[in-house]
């Protein structure tokens, strides 16, 4: 089996979020089950020059979009056994940053006619294309119009993945003749609401449509949680399936972290948890204390991760003997909250701006408790990083957080959750977790059964592999 993985950013050539993780992860586990799964994206102005040095060019092509043509080179690059095309065009390209700018609706609208364009000329035929989110949904649609019946293409299966439906790539009516290049006869398929909507073209034409857990799955169909897509999602719900997203545990292992200051693993991890506490404390210019509990959020700050709950609690919380680390970045509104509570609580709260990766793992290694509030979460990756470095997981029943994180209290669990988007419910689930962290038995038996838990790709890609199977019997 064959598989063509389309992804608008992938580790380690170019990141925004957790996208990137899944197209760098994923495939590779694929490689290990012995399917021949590739993976292309744009090349970018920021792809580093040591991973350029490495690529090959191996041919040019001639991009329809719309009206007009476009150059594409198309480069090759191998990491960790997995083969990578990137494609060249310094017009849509060669600029700061991934997202964002005026012209995103045609960049990957070129991007997905482009990767279906290059491949008669990369010795690679799909079995299955597989893309992800609204800048590669035009591949399923551009594949149903134009190359389903083309020889060389036959056969061919699509994949879509929805991994935040809350961006959706909707543009007006104009683009479907300037931009998308599809007749105005067959509009049906991607007009949606009085506009064009990318997302809404791929739920129509792929042969399957997933998610990243199942919960999610279930609550796109949902109108609190769909961003308005559950009329066409509960239409092609037959097509909707959820498989919760891995971790990349080899990266996330803290055996070898060369972020964090003491190694561990299970066997020592009351002692490389306490050397990596005290380590942070330090750093952070948090008192060292090695008997208080240090709760952790690593986060973007926006009102979907639950920071208006924090907010709510917050005081109430650090009247506790606890620390409280947060590291993200986002809304000023939270930004200044948090800066102005660290002023107050100096020697309990430290709030660190931005999104710093090493200082991150370093939170996961040192805090003992990590907490993940939010109102909404396709999968989450952080709250298993977490538990991968011992760290008891508080959690909201939502998305990939409900479908990952068991709660203890019915003896078999290794976390605890709340159902409710409730200041009270959230603060009730981390005293449940204080009082697990003053009992030393208790704290050992979590921190073991988290560090044990099967966050793999491997689960994920097994499923992966039986979906595509499905699809190709027909």
């Amino acid at each position: 089996m064959k598989v063509l993985y389309v992804a608008s950013e992938a580790v380690p050539f170019a990141a925004s979020g957790g996208l990137a993780d899944v197209a760098g992860s994923l495939p590779k586990a694929m490689r290990k089950r012995l399917v021949g799964c590739r993976v292309v994206m744009p090349l970018y102005e920021c792809v580093p020059q040591e991973l350029r040095d490495n690529m090959t060019f191996l041919t040019s092509l001639s991009v329809p979009v719309a009206w007009r043509r476009q150059y594409c080179g198309v480069f090759e690059a191998k990491v960790d056994g997995v083969i990578y095309y990137l494609l060249d065009n310094q017009y849509y390209f060669k600029r700061q940053g991934i997202y964002g700018h005026y012209d995103d609706a045609e960049r990957f609208a070129f991007f997905s006619r482009a990767v279906l364009e290059m491949l008669p000329h990369i010795g690679f035929k799909p079995d299955i294309i597989h893309s992800n989110d609204w800048q590669s949904a035009l591949v399923p649609l551009y594949y149903s119009l134009y190359y389903a019946t083309r020889e060389g293409y036959e056969g061919i299966k699509t994949v879509f993945t929805i991994h935040n439906v809350q961006y959706q790539g909707k543009y007006g009516m104009e683009l479907i003749e300037d931009v998308i290049g599809m007749p105005m006869d067959q509009r049906q398929l991607v007009e949606y609401d009085g506009g064009v909507n990318y997302m809404k073209a791929a739920i129509e034409t792929a042969d399957c449509v997933t998610t990243v857990s199942p919960t999610y799955a279930e609550e796109l169909l949902d109108p609190w949680f769909s961003w308005g897509m559950d009329p066409i999602l509960q239409a092609r719900s037959w097509k909707l399936h959820g498989i919760l997203n891995g971790i990349d545990v080899d990266s996330y292992n803290p055996e070898t972290d060369p972020s964090i200051v003491a190694p561990f693993t299970v066997e020592n991890v009351e002692e490389g948890k306490a050397a990596n506490k005290k380590a942070l404390q330090e750093r952070l210019n948090l008192p060292p204390r090695a008997d208080v509990p240090l709760i952790g959020m690593v986060t973007r700050l926006a009102s979907h991760k639950g920071l208006d709950l924090v907010k709510y609690i917050v005081e109430d919380l650090l009247s506790r003997d606890v620390q409280l680390v947060i590291l993200g970045s986002g809304e000023w509104v939270y930004e200044n909250f948090f800066r102005e509570l660290q002023g107050r609580y100096p020697e309990k709260f430290c709030y660190c701006a931005g999104f710093v990766p090493e200082l991150a793992r370093k939170i996961y290694a040192s805090a003992d408790i990590f907490l993940m509030p939010s109102k909404s979460e396709p999968c989450g990756l952080a709250q298993m990083v977490a538990c991968r470095y011992g760290t008891l997981p508080v959690v909201r029943e939502t998305g990939g957080l409900k479908d990952s994180i068991r709660d203890c209290g019915d003896g078999e669990g290794f976390g605890f959750t709340f159902k409710t988007y409730n200041a009270g419910d959230m603060l009730y689930a981390i005293d449940r977790a204080l009082g697990a962290y003053a009992n030393k038995k208790d704290l050992a038996l979590l921190r073991e059964r988290c560090m044990n838990e099967d966050f793999s790709w491997g689960r994920s890609a097994n499923e992966y592999i039986r979906l595509y199977k499905t699809l190709l019997k027909g």
